[in-house]
């Protein structure tokens, strides 16, 4: 290739790298979020979202995001916020807004959710940025596995699988429970044993024995008695 070509084409390939450089700026912005606890089913769980500035005439002045299934809006509340910016929740997820912050200032913000869904793998916030012009930013395509980034990707949060039960083992679910020790002098449904039935009945017999004994000694008394008080009287 002559020089003079050579040139013109290291030119063109510089002019054209340039361009898309500058004319990709603006879409270089984007609104992500990222959460203290990525789990699937977890609670209690701290969203912050970080919203690019992208304009260099107006600051951003609201933040609505969509949120995704499994997600209500009366689960989430908010935790921090640009000053003077207050949350409102919708009939499909929530805003936070207040005065424009100063042109070239990104926006964050901090949401806590009850919990996440417990099959999700990805969870995608769709989020309309608005800025005090009036300008609107669409943060709202869904990125797809396999597929090249969207011009304007929804911020997107990928989880880990949600924790697993902890079951018994089955040496342990195997192990007979304990019992409660039997009762002296019964059986396990509670009856009396034979040998408690028979002492019984020999302790009652005893008693009839020493009450017939001592009749026999109060009568053997009274008899002494007698004969010792009217024997003189009969000589």
């Amino acid at each position: 290739m002559p020089t003079t070509l050579r040139a013109r084409a290291v030119v063109a390939g510089s002019v054209g790298l340039l361009a898309a450089v500058l004319l990709g700026g603006p879409a270089a912005a984007h609104v992500e979020v990222e959460a203290d606890n990525a789990q699937a089913g977890a609670r209690d769980v701290t969203l912050t979202f970080h919203g690019e500035a992208e304009s260099t005439s107006a600051g951003i002045k609201a933040e609505r995001v969509v949120l995704p299934a499994g997600i209500k809006p009366a689960d989430v509340r908010l935790v921090k916020a640009p000053g003077g910016w207050i949350f409102t929740a919708g009939s499909d997820g929530f805003t936070v807004a207040g005065r424009p912050l100063k042109t070239g200032q990104d926006a964050e913000f901090s949401v806590r959710v009850a919990q996440l869904p417990t099959d999700a793998k990805t969870l995608s916030f769709k989020t309309l940025e608005t800025y005090g012009d009036g300008t609107v930013s669409r943060w709202i395509e869904v990125p797809q596995a396999g597929q090249p980034e969207p011009d304007n990707p929804a911020p997107t949060l990928t989880l880990k699988p949600a924790a697993t039960v902890a079951t018994a083992s089955p040496s342990v679910a195997a192990t007979p429970t304990q019992q409660e020790p039997t009762p002296p002098n019964s059986t396990a449904s509670g009856a009396p044993t034979a040998a408690a039935e028979g002492s019984g009945s020999g302790g009652s017999h005893a008693g009839w024995w020493i009450a017939l004994a001592v009749l026999v000694v109060l009568a053997a008394g009274a008899l002494v008695w007698w004969r010792r008080r009217n024997g003189p009287a009969a000589g």
